[in-house]
């Protein structure tokens, strides 16, 4: 058995996951686009930008999709 080791960026992204899944049980939601605070919602903005920052280690800069 391995264990998977988290950096930095791997835990932050875990914790705004969970915080965002919070917001949707208590809101009765599956999914954000269900919200109607999706344009202007902070919570999913960071989460979002979680997201990039694991994705780059923090470095910055643009993706190729």
């Amino acid at each position: 058995m391995s264990e998977q080791v988290l950096d930095e960026w791997q835990i932050i992204l875990a914790q705004k996951k969970i915080e965002l899944e919070t917001c949707q049980a208590e809101h009765q939601l599956s999914s954000c686009m269900k919200c109607d605070k999706l344009l202007d919602c902070t919570l999913r903005d960071a989460y979002i930008k979680a997201v990039y920052d694991s994705m780059s280690k923090g470095a910055g800069g643009g993706f190729e999709f």
